[in-house]
């Protein structure tokens, strides 16, 4: 009998799962079945791209799997068993014997009242659009509102007012902007936002989110026509209402082989893992966490099925990438253990950088049993952290 693979979920994490395992496993022995609510593989980290207006390459999940044995399944996972090893789908259900968790994140309002009813998120394709839409019926002098000072605000509010030079742009931050980064990314993340015309209100914490704007914590109004909620992100909670041992952020707790402590036939990738890097720090929730957890968790089940050895864990970090526009960046070269170095790559040879990277990881994607081609791995081996 063929040995069931079942891999939830088809962003960054859980494709190139299910790649993997479908390049290292044979055929004969194995059944991989990828699940997605979405027909496409969505590159969500361009949905601020989407939401500007621009478009971005279908990728439809049975073309990019096709002739490598994964199974594309279109349907939204409504509940996981996790003692009887089955999988709920709006569609029906499915067995496994070995389960990958990879049903990443969402926008989360944090309690703050108001933004569900009033704020658009960029969590998604679908979130996306519906902000797309909304800012294209704004007239010249409309007033746009970001919440949140994190990299996915940073991005939004910098193509928002790059897009639409018209509009009154501003951006909301509990801290300073780019409070974590070095004093070189600080001041060219400030130049860019004198130079694109953004509002910043720093040191601001929104409490309330209405029709017409926000309200921060000293009762200050800020108005807005539109308001992007950015401002924290919180895990699917299908796996909190498991058996599986959560974290208190309902992520599934693995070890070092990204492996579910409490159920040895469930492993966790990405935003949905409570895993830790090679010195023992938490992973972050991001791309550059995902497509390395999804690597690790495919290798020990290949191992585990084939009797191999599995490396040694050597997930960490080099930097972190914000696009602020299509023309400009910030690269901030970080320790493995994600603190900031004193270096970072900005403007035009940080965007390029970025737009590589971007291309490389959908790449990775689109062609699941290949590895990355030699010509980019050249190009991001070539561009090393130094001292600029």
């Amino acid at each position: 009998m063929k040995h069931r693979i079942v891999v939830l979920g088809a962003g960054y994490a859980g494709a190139n799962a299910a790649g993997r395992l479908a390049k290292r496993l044979h055929p004969a022995d194995t059944e991989i079945t990828l699940v997605n609510a979405d027909p496409e593989f969505v590159e969500r980290v361009r949905m601020h791209q989407l939401a500007t207006g621009q478009d971005l390459k279908p990728r439809l999940l049975t073309d990019v799997f096709a002739g490598t044995g994964v199974r594309v399944r279109t349907a939204r996972v409504t509940a996981v068993d996790a003692e009887r090893k089955t999988v709920a789908l709006d569609d029906g259900e499915i067995a496994y014997d070995t389960l990958v968790y990879a049903l990443g994140s969402a926008a989360a309002d944090s309690g703050v009242p108001g933004v569900a009813e009033h704020a658009h998120h960029i969590d998604g394709k679908g979130s996306a659009l519906r902000l797309r839409e909304r800012l294209a019926g704004l007239a010249a002098g409309g007033t746009v509102l970001v919440v949140g000072g994190g990299l996915t605000g940073i991005e939004a509010v910098t193509e928002i007012a790059e897009a639409r030079p018209d509009l009154d742009v501003a951006l909301a931050a509990r801290g300073g902007l780019g409070d974590w980064m070095s004093e070189k990314a600080r001041r060219h993340l400030r130049g860019t936002f004198e130079r694109l015309g953004i509002t910043l209100y720093e040191d601001t914490d929104i409490t309330r989110v209405g029709p017409d704007g926000a309200t921060t914590a000293t009762g200050r109004e800020i108005p807005a026509q539109v308001t992007v909620w950015t401002a924290g992100f919180a895990v699917h909670p299908i796996a909190a209402a498991t058996t599986l041992d959560v974290s208190a952020t309902g992520q599934i707790v693995v070890d070092d082989t990204m492996r579910s402590v409490s159920h040895p036939d469930v492993y966790a990738v990405g935003d949905a893992a409570f895993a830790t890097g090679a010195n023992g720090t938490p992973l972050r929730m991001s791309c550059a966490s995902g497509v390395p957890t999804a690597y690790r968790a495919a290798d020990a089940i290949v191992a585990g099925l084939t009797g191999g050895t599995l490396p040694e864990n050597k997930i960490g970090y080099t930097g972190q990438c914000v696009s602020l526009g299509r023309r400009d960046a910030v690269v901030q070269w970080v320790t493995p253990d994600d603190r900031p170095k004193d270096s970072a790559l900005t403007g035009k040879t940080a965007a390029r950088l970025k737009e590589i990277i971007c291309k490389a990881a959908a790449w990775s994607v689109s062609h699941p049993t290949s590895m990355l081609p030699v010509r980019r791995r050249r190009i991001v081996k070539a561009v090393r952290p130094v001292n600029v």
